[in-house]
């Protein structure tokens, strides 16, 4: 079925900002639909998000030009052409451009046609998505990675850590993971509230704290495991966010934690993170050093990797070249999958099976501005990825997502599987 036309348009995300939609028409008839994600925390490696710059026009944070690109220029390339070559739209995109990290017409442009694109050959064939972009092959419904406690840039820095998260690691089936989260969340939000520490929502839903230093944050999320009648580490285990590039002093190459007023060497902060990993029920922790020190992931992946699965996010940035090199030096055992970090669905899904083929696990996570599209729970079910990011338990464009895979759950019937320890059983073969 051939492509028609194309269109763009702005719209906000959940922060408020601007970004872009973009909207597929077919020959048929069918429209196809892409919400482009933005990110806070953005790691230096990333394919560029374009923005306007004009301080008069939404703050300069405006996405006319973007969305100009796909009227124009892309809209050309690509009418006529077939809406089931996923690959070759893609790959065309990327060769227009011309550029290492699509910044001549912008990540964000190429992102919401290559995801208009997927919509609207699924709704062409008559199938859901996660049928469509896998081929019929994925089954296995993700492991929710679900934000209790948010920090860093997600929230004003009231905490130096990102995002403390839990994982229902005991969980028998996803709708148990939702259960099991459910109560630990609520069971915080006491907590907090009784300690005069709640100041409302963070950026991905997940509570805005107040806190004397970072490892409190970690004591109340244990408590709050106990207090819902969990065993930590058992039926629910706990997940960090460092982002620790955000820390990172590259001059004088020391992290700094401004909650605590300290600075640490590559080799104290390494440290820091062990004990933490030996002292709490800690099954995650993602990007426990900045994406330009490579002797600190090895000295993490080395001292707790067969038991803790360490990510990488503005490590890799969702990039082959870089996940190929993070393979080599063995500095990690598992990938963060973001699809406006690279800008196209089929490099996305090449990311994710470079991961998988080189026995780590991918986890597909969604971005601190989200929109109300549910795009990447069915990559994650076409995909097999085993995992899913998308922020907390609260406000919509988190819950539309954790909604969607029980959908997608109802759709699968008796050939749906689901993993959730297991899943981390595979570090130690890594």
């Amino acid at each position: 079925m051939k492509i028609e036309s194309l269109d763009a348009y702005q719209i906000y995300d959940s922060r408020g900002m601007p970004t872009v939609e973009v909207e597929v028409r077919l020959a048929s008839g069918v429209k196809g639909y892409g919400l482009v994600p933005s990110g806070a925390s953005t790691g230096q490696f990333e394919a560029l998000e374009m923005r306007d710059g004009d301080s008069k026009s939404f703050r300069g944070r405006s996405v006319f030009k973007a969305v100009e690109h796909v009227r124009t220029e892309i809209a050309s390339l690509l009418s006529g052409h077939d809406v089931f070559d996923q690959s070759g739209i893609d790959r065309a995109m990327i060769q227009l451009d011309g550029t290492p990290n699509k910044t001549r017409l912008g990540a964000n442009a190429i992102l919401g046609v290559s995801m208009a694109v997927a919509n609207a050959a699924a709704i062409e064939r008559g199938v859901p998505l996660y049928e469509s972009i896998g081929g019929g092959k994925g089954t296995q419904l993700p492991l929710p990675e679900i934000q209790i406690i948010g920090g860093g840039a997600h929230a004003n820095w009231r905490t130096d850590v990102q995002d403390y998260l839990v994982i229902a690691t005991g969980a028998r089936n996803y709708a148990e993971t939702l259960e099991i989260t459910f109560n630990v969340y609520h069971a915080a939000g006491d907590l907090m509230r009784e300690r005069n520490k709640y100041y409302g929502l963070a950026d991905e839903g997940g509570y805005w704290p107040e806190f004397e230093n970072n490892e409190d944050a970690l004591e109340v999320l244990v408590e709050a495991m106990q207090r819902a009648g969990y065993t930590p580490g058992k039926e629910a285990s706990i997940s960090l966010d460092i982002a620790a590039s955000d820390l990172y002093d590259e001059e004088t190459q020391t992290y700094r934690f401004g909650l605590e007023n300290k600075s640490f060497s590559s080799e104290e902060f390494s440290a820091l993170l062990i004990d933490w990993c030996e002292s709490y029920p800690i099954i995650s922790i993602e990007d426990p050093s900045a994406d330009t020190d490579w002797d600190g992931w090895n000295r993490i992946n080395q001292a707790v990797g067969e038991r803790v699965q360490i990510v990488g996010d503005d490590l890799f940035t969702t990039n082959l070249k870089r996940i190929k090199e993070g393979i080599e030096r063995k500095a990690a055992n598992s990938v963060l999958i973001k699809l406006n970090q690279i800008g196209t669905v089929t490099e996305t899904i090449d990311a994710i099976e470079l991961t998988q083929q080189a026995g780590w696990l991918p986890i597909v996570s969604a971005r601190s501005g989200e929109t109300e599209d549910a795009f990447i729970c069915h990559l994650a079910v076409a995909t097999n990825a085993g995992q899913l990011k998308v922020g907390s338990f609260a406000r919509s464009e988190r819950m539309v997502k954790w909604n969607e895979v029980l959908r997608i759950e109802r759709l699968l019937g008796q050939n749906a599987t689901f993993q959730s320890a297991e899943i981390f059983s595979k570090l130690k073969q890594l």
